[in-house]
């Protein structure tokens, strides 16, 4: 795939409609590059002009500010903000809530101000346009699928919707978790938990969760949040039902699913 960035775009007197904000898990970690390149091939196919910073991207801090480093969030920040503005970045579109969430309602305060969009949310759009056409009787019809709502998605930008809309299209079944939209069940990696050992309890929270999901009977579990997708594809694999339950991100369904 040929990814165009930012400042090759800059170099040819171009600019993009938009920016895709790749994030770290998109970029350095094996799965989430899946998604990376599911929801690339989406862009591609619809023909929208995006670029990336590639190599000019630095973490957007979230992390750091969760674990309680300011010193460090500000520094990226800074450094984010100082070169989304010198390219003149007005619209940015990421597969990753919590750099949704930290873009759009945190860097405001530093003098970053983006309209800021969720990979589920323009998948919706762009279903809604009728840009997006699927497959008469994709991969996915008729499969028991149940959604995760990502903390930093639904109770921290209140998005329950746009994404359940999506899963709509691919003539699936979606069946909801007891626990789920506002009353959802956090995965365990939010608030930077990502990287360091959980407290001591009964259970870890992403097998809690894996445990509901896989209760629903689905076959797929649908993530829209890499770190979401790698607790419960832990989760998975401590039940040891790697066979019969697969964890893919929304974007993956429907790249999967389009003409």
């Amino acid at each position: 795939m040929h990814v165009p960035t930012m400042a090759e775009m800059v170099a040819k007197g171009e600019s993009p409609d938009i920016l895709f904000w790749v994030g770290c898990s998109g970029s350095f970690d094996q799965r989430a590059q899946k998604i990376t390149k599911a929801f690339a091939t989406i862009l591609d196919k619809v023909g929208i002009k995006y670029a990336i910073l590639g190599k000019e991207e630095m973490c957007t801090g979230d992390p750091a500010r969760r674990a309680g480093n300011e010193f460090l969030f500000q520094m990226s920040a800074y450094q984010n903000i100082q070169l989304l503005n010198n390219y003149g970045v007005k619209k940015i579109v990421t597969t990753c809530p919590h750099c949704f969430n930290i873009l759009r309602n945190e860097y405001s305060e530093l003098g970053g101000n983006y309209e800021v969009i969720h990979h589920t949310v323009l998948l919706q759009q762009l279903i809604d346009d009728g840009k997006i056409v699927m497959k008469e009787g994709g991969p996915f019809k008729g499969r028991r699928i149940t959604y995760h709502d990502s903390c930093y998605l639904g109770r921290a930008n209140d998005i329950y919707e746009a994404p359940r809309k999506v899963l709509e299209v691919l003539d699936a079944e979606l069946v909801e978790m007891k626990r789920c939209r506002s009353k959802g069940l956090c995965c365990g990696a939010g608030g930077a938990q990502m990287f360091k050992e959980e407290e001591k309890g009964s259970t870890r929270v992403n097998f809690e969760r894996t445990d509901e999901a896989m209760d629903t009977g689905a076959g797929i579990v649908a993530a829209a949040c890499p770190f979401c997708n790698t607790m419960l594809t832990d989760g998975v694999k401590h039940a040891e039902k790697e066979e019969t339950v697969k964890v893919m991100d929304i974007a993956e369904l429907i790249a999967g699913s389009m003409v």
